[in-house]
């Protein structure tokens, strides 16, 4: 199953043509290319309703676990991902550091079919962190009523 949004309208990289590496220098479209846009930043979504319930999916390779907070407030579901990683290299000659940060807040208004006092599953596996909310009695589909024709 693939959640990653894939934009295949632009090239990565410009045709390096001196014609082609002028007109990328001269414009402005590497900083419009969708990289620098707020939502490409966010996990791709998947919502799924079932009769007893929803599952909802994020796709979030290379988190782990402990990276996740998961948060029911006032009716809005939040899933917040945050990863750090730091790494520091000393010799007699030279010090290398390098480091990155991820990080991504989701928030969702939830029905008022949800159960929230219900316990809600969550399930890391890889890449793909999997929510399952369990709807209200009274929300769940009543099973199909066959009727006999005489």
């Amino acid at each position: 199953m693939s959640l990653i949004k894939f934009n295949n309208r632009r090239p990565l990289l410009p045709s390096w043509t001196n014609d082609g590496l002028k007109s990328f220098l001269s414009s402005d479209d590497f900083f419009n290319n969708d990289f620098f846009e707020e939502d490409s930043l966010m996990p791709a979504m998947n919502v799924k309703e079932h009769d007893s319930d929803f599952e909802i999916e994020f796709a979030a390779p290379g988190f782990t676990k402990k990276d996740f907070e998961v948060t029911i407030d006032e009716g809005v579901l939040n899933v917040c991902g945050e990863k750090q990683h730091e790494k520091e290299e000393q010799d007699e000659a030279y010090t290398r550091k390098e480091f990155s940060y991820n990080s991504f807040k989701r928030s969702l208004s939830l029905p008022n079919s949800v159960n929230t006092d219900q316990d809600i599953k969550a399930i890391y596996k890889d890449g793909i962190l999997k929510l399952n909310l369990q709807k209200k009695e009274e929300a769940k589909t009543p099973p199909k009523k066959v009727i006999e024709v005489l």
